[in-house]
């Protein structure tokens, strides 16, 4: 039976692109989508926020009962979640953005995070504050929420979103040694930016390491540090994604 890898999005927009990744990187493997286009929305709205964890454990409680050998949350709104789900559930959750927050963190002192939304911006923040303190380090951040940006690549408009984001990491980039986009969808505004030191996008490095977790086939610690990795080998809409 082939291994089967769940992807949990909160944006149609990222399905295709972070699929067609995982397929190119694990050729054998089924990839399995599941979407919950309204999470995003939800977290800044104080009546639904609170529904957002029971909605992630019951979309992996599904992709458990769908044959899932691992899931991997491709939100970085959500990647907080992803310890508590796998112990939770028994299912190991790796966050896409790990490998990214681990390769700025090894990269300089100055880490600038650029984001579209709020929302993800916190946890982006979050995950480099807590890969730093397991490395041993304790670099200094800035950050921006690029005003304007998330609604025009939701109203279709990649373009402007692209440029707006530009001018953001080329502005924050100026004082530091390392740039992160906290969204996966935010990728396509690095081409354009011109800047002196490595800007850092989640989805090739999560990819890259959701396969070196699978081939591995081993058991030890998810990239959520929730639990134990399954070995792998016997077979772990109105957003715009993150």
């Amino acid at each position: 039976m082939s291994l089967r890898i769940a992807l949990l999005h909160t944006g149609a927009v990222n399905i295709e692109p972070i699929g067609a990744a995982a397929r190119a990187a694990l050729p054998d493997a089924t990839v399995v989508n599941y979407l919950d286009d309204r999470i995003v929305a939800d977290l800044g709205d104080a009546e639904r926020a609170a529904s957002v964890p029971g909605r992630i454990r019951d979309l992996v409680h599904a992709a458990k009962e769908g044959g899932a050998d691992v899931v991997m949350l491709t939100c970085s709104s959500i990647s907080e979640l992803a310890a508590p789900v796998s112990a939770e559930t028994g299912v190991p959750v790796l966050r896409i953005d790990e490998a990214m927050a681990d390769a700025a963190v090894a990269t300089g002192q100055r880490i600038a995070v650029v984001a579209t939304l709020p929302t993800t911006l916190r946890p982006t923040l979050g995950l480099l504050e807590e890969r730093a303190a397991l490395a041993g380090r304790a670099p200094e951040f800035a950050s921006e929420v690029v005003a304007g940006a998330f609604e025009a690549v939701a109203s279709g408009d990649r373009a402007t979103h692209d440029r707006l984001v530009a001018a953001a990491i080329e502005r924050l980039a100026a004082d530091a040694d390392v740039a992160v986009l906290a969204q996966a969808s935010m990728a396509s505004a690095a081409q354009s930016a011109e800047v002196a030191v490595p800007v850092l996008t989640s989805v090739a490095p999560g990819i890259e390491r959701l396969a070196e977790t699978v081939r591995a086939g081993v058991r030890g610690e998810t990239a959520a540090g929730a639990g134990p990795v399954a070995g792998a080998a016997a077979g772990s809409g109105a957003e715009a994604g993150r």
